[in-house]
């Protein structure tokens, strides 16, 4: 009865606003006190214990560098070079905010820092170009999400850290199907201009092309300089994330010099409150999570899956289930601290490998991240377009239905995401 009291508490306050991390810690409080067992030491205690973990320092050094792109210039002259690359073929300005995604996303490990710093330049521009607007909302809104697929990723270092798992190997489990989704992406929009006879913009002299992408060299190889460091062995995830800090300050004050005295503050700010909203959440689903082990609900779920002699493919259509509905209302952060202590055990039963559920887990997120009412992407998307988020939902429809394809795709085919992996073994 305590968990069915649990859930229900957070299910109220949830309905009443109240914010999710809040949520969490407050439902599991009140059922951790009533039960006399716990003190409200022994409960901060515990959350300020989830929060001791090294690979958790990550996540500020990504956040903090996907906040510096967007304001030191790196974002601006990346995409300025692929437009004189691919600006002249059909869907040249889609093909452009995909591939910019993609590039910002191996660096920001954020699908709303992605969707924000890349919507804010390309959905005026393509707007302007003739694309229609509820399209150019829905594939920025997608192709956002790709930040948490390409790594680094920041729910990829969560789900590590959960799973106890090497982040490192994760983040390499993420790179083909990441590729895999953009170049899938790329074809959509391709097929859509030509469909419409949109996108092609004036071809760039090779003159142009060469500036351009001179340009942009910079931090074009930051992506490079992260992956590299990690798969070479030179650095951890975590340190990884304080090379590209320090190199996103030097590239934006010394190269592009767009990085003012004036913007520090507000760098700063949207660091701090992204790294601690993300933080809270993380200790408050912690403790949430605790209780349920405590009262061994991840091992009833396991019996009873393996009573029901559930297949593979059946555990990833309920799961994939699950986290759909899940994603109506919930961020990635908070699912994967939900669920995975429960799913893990059961994971193990069937065999199933953790790298590879990882990818299908954060694809899930990814579409959690574009299905309303609370898919982070479309705010970001219905307030850089100041649009309606009935609008920019219409748009995003046929991407959540190309992206469960994929999803689907990479449950047949494992050895997609698990290729890399095996290499660093």
């Amino acid at each position: 009865m305590d968990v069915v009291a649990l859930f229900a508490i957070f299910i109220v306050l949830f309905l009443l606003n109240v914010p999710i991390a809040i949520s969490l810690a407050a439902s599991t409080i009140i059922v951790l006190l009533s039960t006399g067992e716990f003190t409200m030491y022994m409960v901060v205690q515990r959350m300020f214990a989830g929060l001791d973990s090294p690979p958790l320092l990550a996540i500020p050094g990504y956040v903090f560098a996907g906040v510096l792109m967007g304001r030191g210039g790196i974002s601006k002259y990346l995409i300025e070079g692929l437009k004189t690359w691919v600006g002249h073929l059909p869907g040249g300005l889609s093909v452009v905010t995909i591939l910019a995604c993609a590039i910002f996303a191996a660096i920001s490990g954020s699908s709303p820092a992605t969707a924000a710093a890349i919507g804010a330049i390309m959905i005026p521009g393509m707007v302007q170009a003739g694309y229609d607007k509820r399209y150019v909302m829905g594939l920025v809104a997608a192709s956002g999400t790709l930040g948490i697929l390409i790594p680094p990723s920041i729910p990829m270092v969560i789900y590590g850290v959960t799973a106890e798992e090497s982040i490192g190997k994760l983040f390499m489990a993420g790179m083909l199907p990441g590729l895999f989704l953009t170049a899938t992406l790329i074809l959509l929009a391709i097929f859509y201009a030509k469909r419409r006879n949109l996108g092609r913009g004036e071809k760039a002299t090779w003159g142009e092309r060469w500036r351009a992408t001179l340009k942009a060299v910079p931090g074009a190889f930051l992506p490079v300089l992260i992956l590299g460091s990690i798969y070479r062995g030179i650095a951890t995830p975590t340190e990884a994330a304080v090379v590209a800090s320090a190199y996103t300050i030097l590239v934006s004050l010394l190269f592009y010099k767009e990085l003012h005295l004036k913007d520090v503050r507000t760098i700063l700010r949207e660091t701090v409150n992204t790294t601690s909203m993300i933080y809270l959440i993380i200790a408050s689903a912690l403790l949430f999570a605790m209780y349920l082990t405590n009262e061994q609900v991840p091992n009833r779920i396991a019996e009873w899956i393996s009573a029901k002699q559930f297949g593979v493919y059946m555990f990833f259509a309920i799961t994939g289930v699950m986290f759909l509905v899940m994603g109506t209302f919930l961020e990635a952060v908070s699912i994967i601290l939900i669920t995975l202590p429960l799913l893990l055990p059961i994971m193990k039963q069937l065999g199933i490998d953790v790298y590879h559920f990882a990818v299908v887990m954060t694809v899930n997120m990814e579409l959690a991240m574009i299905t309303p009412p609370v898919g982070l992407n479309l705010f970001v998307v219905s307030s850089i377009a100041k649009e309606k988020l009935e609008e920019v939902v219409r748009g995003v429809l046929p991407f959540i239905v190309v992206m469960l394809l994929v999803m689907v795709l990479f449950i047949l085919w494992p050895d997609l995401s698990l290729y890399l992996p095996r290499l660093m073994e």
